[in-house]
């Protein structure tokens, strides 16, 4: 018996990017766990990826490739070899592609995070195609555009900082579950003395752990922010010299902060005036101050606005001086990636295909071709994403994927709501039997993953793949001849040390302590801009503002109740949730209702109940819970389909309107109501 361990890195879409250690016992891996010498894992993982082996491993695993044989979304497959899958799948690309090559769909997201795994090769392949491209803003477009517009780039303080800070804000983050290494750091300064106040519309598990929640209501962020500005300028809580030195519009920002006293804001987000007064007291008088954004916030119709105007506040306070000042929603704006070289845009030879946006891929997989959208979608790529399953408003994206005149592959681990309406689907590796190079959106340091075990049965990593389809597209640039070792290294060039991340598997960048504490914003000013010159001449407002939803509580007397659908703890969008032993733990698809809004409708704890609205309606079961405050109920996501009551789930219900800024989701932006069964 040989025991040997692996280096490795977390695949998936969370913000700590773990550094993994698996410990393989001859050709089989038996352990998953934490690296102990990367400061940011420390040896720690989450429950979901500490179970990497079983997903791994599962028995439901599609180990060699499928191609359809019953009607669509039956779920019917016969097993076929790999040279008849790719040579029908080339051939039927081949003649889509004769027509217009635009008229071929990749649709792919966040199944891995790796640059190659992601769209390394499969880049390469689809520009060379010249398909249609993928606007890929399902998570954290809004807020990412926002960062850029006010910061100058997904850029922020480093997250080890924040466990030196006085007061730490958790926004829209439901740390504990999604944040681990970061909440560690938190508890870290609770013990120190720091203040930690969650600001969530759920009473979520982080918000049982601090000192203060404040449960706004969905989509009213921007409003408490500008009642925060109202307050600090009101008591002079200012550092007037950054101010005027690091900010660009700050008079314009002054007299619309002005407009949001305490007590307006209190009415729009529903909470206590003395809330907002008191967190307003604590960050103007608190130093160093610290504020953790996660992506639920922006996802409504203001969402952008809202991140804007968080972003304003340390900038406000001078809060960017201390390294333990700040803010922190993502930090993947400091990695030097090279995609250009990854992803080879000039295989495109100057063709412009046209753009679709995956959140509305279930109205344009509906379209018929016209001038202004282009050609009808007849063919369909999915990778690294389930979108029969997360995608909005889904009772659309499954009559899309029903077509019977839509080519679908499907490169997937299991047979997924998505996989079940493919015309073939083949096998893809796990992050356990493929190499690839992660970046982080919650510390800055590089991770490198190779490969612990020979990929099972016959499956092929994502690579592979695309590659075994250029050469049947008759491609022979030298670019697809690229190993996933080249891959890794093209990604970062010299900017990284190979060496060492092959050696200890991960590799830190070189920054700054505190990023901004002599100003020096990458944006065009150079200062943190508060009114954005590039907003306005999108015909957008240059001042952060408050944006109702599309869908405003007590709007719509048919649908009275807020819905929001945050993740389950131990799933992550719809990944794991065919992992047993993380399913027992959640049970079966819940709707978390307020103790008020259950009895008014007669509902108990356990009841099966009708959620519903325009788009449509999903049964589950009810749970009568503090987590929900009045008027919004909790539709905990992402189940698949299939295992719900009715063979829907949440997304039922979503719609798919977009956000102000970044074209991203609005999933928390929806009115429903819940009924009795």
């Amino acid at each position: 018996m040989q025991e040997r361990t692996v280096r490795g890195a977390c695949p998936h879409d969370c913000p700590d990017t773990c550094s993994l250690i698996t410990t393989v016992i001859d050709t089989k891996a038996v352990r998953v766990a934490g690296n102990p010498a990367h400061r940011h894992t420390d040896g720690a993982l989450c429950t979901k990826v500490s179970r990497y082996t079983e997903r791994t491993y599962h028995p439901e695993r599609i180990l060699h490739p499928l191609r359809r044989v019953g009607p669509k979304g039956s779920g019917q497959f016969e097993p076929v070899g790999w040279d008849e899958a790719l040579d029908d799948i080339a051939a039927r690309l081949k003649d889509v592609a004769a027509r217009d090559p635009q008229a071929i769909q990749p649709y792919s997201y966040a199944g891995t995070m790796g640059l190659v795994q992601g769209e390394g090769m499969a880049a390469r392949f689809f520009n060379r195609l010249g398909a249609a491209h993928l606007d890929r803003t399902i998570c954290a477009a809004a807020g990412g555009e926002a960062l850029v517009q006010t910061l100058g780039g997904k850029l922020g303080m480093k997250v080890e900082c924040f466990a030196e800070a006085k007061l730490i804000v958790i926004w829209g983050s439901n740390s504990i579950a999604s944040n681990l290494h970061f909440w560690r750091l938190a508890q870290q300064a609770k013990r120190d003395g720091a203040r930690l106040v969650c600001i969530d519309p759920r009473r979520s598990e982080t918000a049982d752990k601090c000192h203060e929640h404040i449960a706004l209501r969905p989509g009213t962020d921007a409003a408490l922010a500008l009642a925060l500005m109202h307050q600090l300028i009101t008591h002079d809580w200012l550092d007037h010299d950054y101010i005027a030195q690091h900010t660009l519009g700050w008079e314009a920002l002054r007299e619309r902060a002005l407009q949001w006293p305490p007590e307006r804001a209190a009415e729009v987000c529903g909470v206590p005036v003395q809330q907002i007064v008191d967190l307003a007291r604590a960050y103007g008088t608190t130093k160093p101050a610290a504020i953790r954004l996660n992506y639920g916030m922006q996802r409504v119709r203001g969402g952008g606005n809202a991140v804007r105007a968080v972003a304003c506040l340390p900038a406000l306070v001078g809060a960017w001086r201390h390294r333990a000042g700040g803010l922190l929603l993502s930090a993947s704006g400091h990695f030097p990636v090279r995609r250009a070289a990854l992803q080879r845009p000039d295989l495109l030879t100057g063709r412009t295909p046209r753009t679709i946006n995956m959140v509305t891929i279930g109205d344009d997989l509906l379209r018929e071709a016209s001038p202004d959208f282009g050609p009808k979608i007849e063919a369909l790529i999915v990778y690294n994403s389930n979108p029969v399953a997360v995608a909005p408003e889904s009772g659309r994206v499954v009559k899309g994927f029903e077509r019977e005149d839509l080519f679908t592959v499907v490169l997937e681990h299991f047979q997924t709501d998505t996989a079940d309406y493919a015309d073939y689907i083949l096998p893809a590796t796990t992050q356990l039997e493929h190499w690839d190079i992660h970046t982080s959106y919650g510390h800055t340091d590089v991770l490198l993953n190779q490969p612990a075990i020979a990929p099972l049965g016959q499956s092929r990593s994502n690579t592979d793949i695309f590659r075994a389809l250029a050469a049947r597209m008759g491609f022979d640039e030298p670019c697809f001849a690229d190993d996933d070792e080249t891959l890794c290294r093209t990604a970062f060039g010299t900017s990284i040390d190979f060496d060492q991340l092959l050696a200890q598997g991960f590799a830190t960048l070189p920054l700054p302590e505190a990023p901004f504490a002599q100003g020096g914003f990458p944006t065009a000013s150079g200062r943190c801009e508060f009114f954005s010159a590039a907003l306005a001449a999108q015909g957008q407002d240059g001042l952060p503002d408050h944006l109702p939803n599309f869908e405003t509580a007590g709007s719509d007397p048919r649908h009275p109740l807020a819905m929001i659908s945050p993740p389950a703890r131990n799933f992550l969008n719809s990944s794991f949730v065919n992992v047993k032993s993380l399913r027992d733990i959640e049970g079966e698809p819940l709707l978390e209702m307020h103790a008020e809004d259950a009895e008014a409708r007669g509902i108990q704890s356990g009841d099966t109940v009708r959620v519903f609205n325009g788009r449509g309606e999903y049964r589950c079961k009810a749970k009568v819970s503090a987590r929900a405050r009045p008027g919004v109920v909790n539709g905990l996501g992402i189940w698949w389909r299939k295992l719900g009551l009715d063979g829907t789930n949440v997304n039922q219900l979503t719609s798919q309107k977009l956000t102000d800024m970044g074209r991203g989701p609005v999933f928390y932006d929806c009115l429903v109501e819940v009924e009795k069964q």
